[in-house]
């Protein structure tokens, strides 16, 4: 009994020294911050015409020559020029006439076309409204798209995780004082990340271009931002 009745005490002294637990609590945290995009990458390209594939092959084997030459010698190097898309097609005629049985007639092949575009990768934003506008003064007829993003976005992520876990952490205080309870040790931290950018947008080349000013162009901003899913234990608050 002597055995019995001493441990009984330390028993109680230890469950009182622990805090209680109550249950759990998951929040989503969300930072964003705001960058100026550095390096912009165009899809441009020739699209030419010819009464035989060989031709139109011919005249588009010329114009890209000369497109990613311009391209050089305006400062671009090798590295950032790939070719994105290849293709020869025949264009086709169709009729409205119809056979003796009243089936309308099959297309007719009416000369071909030849496309190659390139996707230039531009690390100097201050020079993509004259590659633009040397790109369509040598022969580019249709440029496909302009995104904007930061070479190296790693800092304004780790910024982004900071703000977002802030975010997490102020909500869960909130929801814990309000139901009388205590924020305790983390269980599990888990991210999400997004990027915002501006959306490409195609701009198809004219002949009265080529006399033109560089073409005007807007970088604006672009959010890199975290998502994050933290849970804690919740304490019942008592002191």
């Amino acid at each position: 009994m002597r055995r019995f009745a001493a441990f009984v005490p330390f028993v109680l002294l230890a469950s009182l020294s622990l805090p209680a637990y109550a249950g759990t609590i998951t929040i989503e945290g969300r930072g964003e911050v705001m960058a100026t995009p550095d390096m912009a990458q165009i899809n441009s390209g020739v699209t030419t015409q010819g009464a035989t594939a060989r031709e139109a092959l011919d005249a588009n084997t010329a114009a890209m020559a000369d497109l990613i030459a311009e391209l050089k010698a305006a400062g671009i190097e090798p590295r950032d020029i790939q070719t994105s898309g290849f293709s020869v097609n025949p264009n086709y005629v169709y009729t409205d006439e119809r056979d003796a049985n009243g089936y309308s007639l099959p297309p007719k092949i009416n000369g071909y076309q030849v496309s190659n575009t390139v996707t230039v990768t531009v690390r100097k934003l201050d020079t993509l409204g004259s590659i633009l506008d040397k790109s369509v003064t040598v022969g580019a007829n249709t440029i496909n798209g302009v995104s904007f993003s930061v070479a190296d976005p790693s800092e304004l992520y780790d910024e982004a995780r900071k703000a977002a876990f802030a975010d997490a952490r102020a909500k869960a205080e909130l929801y814990a004082t309000a139901a009388g309870s205590t924020l305790e040790d983390i269980l599990s931290i888990s991210e999400g990340q997004t990027f915002n950018d501006p959306q490409p947008y195609p701009m198809y080349a004219r002949a009265d271009m080529a006399a033109s000013a560089p073409v005007p162009v807007q970088a604006g901003e672009l959010a890199f931002a975290i998502n994050v899913n933290v849970q804690w234990e919740l304490g019942t608050g008592a002191e």
